[in-house]
């Protein structure tokens, strides 16, 4: 096949899908079948082995590709190949723990995923977040929130017997489907000491006994950013903290501008950034808000201020405060107490924890809490852009739009036994501490505002 060189690149990549897709839609209407649909389960034909397909298939795939590479965002599709590991171990604990045998019983209407905790042993929450990183990525399809069924993808993960058998022959049934056995050998989740995915099953079994992958990866209790600042571990915890630095500011500035709602507070009001690391956060609202006072609360981070804003720390304006989030909030009573992109590295029953200390130390006719997080969302929302999603693409615009916060939601588990949650979690979780869920304003980023019950 000949291109013309001078040609757009963008226009010539879609010549090739346009020009290639025609050939495979007039090979099976000449073979009189159904061209293959990515939402029902694999049914193969002999024009799936038919060499003039294959080489069709295979330009439509390269061409696809490389027009995405070139289209794409280059940080977020650094970002997107950063998370590939969740790839396989999230695939693999699937297999391991037989959800593709449960789903093929289930049929075309999918199970719900307490009816799938309730088979496997495992929490749904755990089974929930996994099937959503991997039907945002096309494997699985989630027919309504939190059901799940198979698809042309993920129908060739099942073995060839039943559940049943299964389980009455365990070392058997494992050389019986090539493709679902290499899942199983290849991936991480086949090898326990340094899995991620089967660490997230014992946290499941036992989630009160059970340490977070991290913990199992590294041979230490303690919480990962309780690790770094270890001797020994400085290049890492460097290294993170620039990390987690450059992900907070991927968000414009007006996100946090906006979302503490500064037009409703008074000079010399008190903002808490609690867990504000350096207190980037922090230099960013005084510059729009110098008329307020700010706390920030973390490691003691004087070089960070010493180098942008020395007078602020001079005057008090500016204060560095460390604290422990397990212990009651010493500062009483702030107008605004802040934390972005905290709640995500917690536990349920850590975050309730902090946010129950934040509620002791809040006064209920002045303080608010303003929470900055993505929000994770079903398959089956739409992206929420303004725009509709033109069909047959995934209401949440699959990795586009669900694929970077699958990816931190896998992430925050492994590491913390955290999680990314939905709006619906937030503002149950908020209930819990004493905390009710007032005003959202949506974006890549939320705000979420509560105030004390």
């Amino acid at each position: 096949m000949t291109l013309n060189q001078s040609s757009d690149p963008l226009t010539a990549l879609v010549d090739i899908i346009s020009t290639q897709t025609a050939v495979l839609q007039s090979a099976y209407k000449n073979d009189s079948t159904k061209v293959p649909s990515i939402d029902d389960p694999y049914q193969p034909t002999p024009l799936e082995f038919d060499p003039s397909i294959t080489a069709a298939r295979n330009l439509i795939v390269a061409a696809a590709t490389q027009l995405i590479a070139t289209v794409g965002s280059p940080h977020e599709l650094i970002y997107a190949n950063l998370s590939g590991e969740y790839d396989t171990v999230t695939m693999g604990f699937i297999v391991d723990v037989n959800i593709p045998e449960i789903l093929k019983e289930a049929g075309t209407q999918g199970l719900h995923v307490d009816e799938l905790s309730l088979a496997t042993g495992i929490g749904s929450s755990y089974i929930a977040r996994v099937l959503r990183y991997l039907a945002t990525r096309h494997f699985f399809k989630e027919v309504s929130p939190n059901v799940f069924a198979h698809n042309r993808l993920s129908s060739l993960l099942t073995k060839a017997k039943s559940l049943k058998e299964i389980k009455e022959e365990s070392v058997e049934y494992l050389s019986i489907n090539p493709l679902s056995s290499s899942v199983e050998s290849f991936s991480p989740a086949s090898r326990y000491d340094n899995s991620s995915i089967a660490a997230c099953s014992q946290m499941a079994y036992n989630p009160k006994q059970a340490s977070a992958p991290f913990n199992i990866a590294y041979n230490t209790p303690e919480k990962m950013w309780e690790w770094t600042e270890k001797p020994g571990n400085e290049l890492v915890s460097r290294k993170f903290g620039a990390a987690m630095q450059n992900i907070g500011e991927m968000s414009p500035s007006e996100v946090f501008t906006s979302g503490i709602e500064a037009d409703k507070l008074k000079a010399n009001d008190i903002v808490v950034d609690v867990g504000g690391g350096v207190g980037t956060l922090t230099l960013t609202l005084k510059k729009a808000f110098p008329n307020l006072r700010y706390i920030v609360q973390d490691l003691d981070q004087q070089i960070f201020w010493a180098e942008k804003d020395p007078e602020a720390i001079k005057v008090g304006q500016v204060q560095l405060q460390a604290h422990d989030f397990g212990k009651p909030q010493p500062i009483k009573g702030a107008a605004v107490y802040l934390l972005r992109m905290v709640l995500h590295n917690c536990s349920d029953d850590y975050a309730r924890k902090l946010l129950s200390n934040l509620r002791f130390g809040a006064d209920i006719n002045k303080s608010k809490l303003v929470v900055f997080e993505m929000l994770a969302k079903h398959v089956t929302e739409e992206f929420g852009s303004g725009v509709s999603v033109p069909y047959p693409l995934l209401p949440n615009l699959g990795v586009v739009g669900g694929g970077s916060v699958t990816s931190l939601d896998m992430a925050m588990l492994t590491m913390y036994d955290g999680q990314e949650r939905t709006l619906e979690e937030y503002t149950q979780l908020g209930k819990e501490a004493g905390w009710k869920l007032n005003n959202v304003k949506k974006g890549e980023l939320a705000a979420l505002i509560f105030t004390p019950i």
